[in-house]
């Protein structure tokens, strides 16, 4: 049974960092992309970062792009999304996909606020 759990959000000031986890099981983690996403309130989800399964090949949407940093951890079956200089307009439910086969984790709340 595929599992994606997403941990790390919560409340966090303009300017500050959150570290979100993304903990994958099921499948065999080491030999398969994995992608970010985000869905703000009454907003279509778009996409936030994408890694392949060696953590070579790495693309940015241009909205994250010098703030956000996606990497895993293949040994421990995770991926991460460092994000810093966060902005309101960065709130939003973050959610790990696995794009092989169409996973989706259940998403974690990051809201960015004064």
């Amino acid at each position: 049974q595929v599992r994606l759990v997403e941990s790390g959000g919560g409340l966090v000031q303009p300017g500050g960092s959150l570290r979100l986890s993304c903990e994958a099981s099921g499948f065999i983690f080491s030999s398969y992309r994995m992608n970010w996403y985000r869905q703000a309130p009454e907003k279509e989800r778009e996409f936030v970062a994408t890694i392949d399964s060696a953590g070579g090949d790495i693309v940015y949407a241009d909205s994250v792009k010098g703030r956000f940093t996606i990497s895993r951890d293949n040994a421990k079956n995770t991926v991460y999304l460092q994000m810093n200089s966060l902005k309101p307009e960065d709130t939003a439910i973050y959610y790990c996909n696995w794009p092989a086969d169409g996973y989706w984790g259940q998403g974690t709340q990051v809201t960015v606020s004064s």
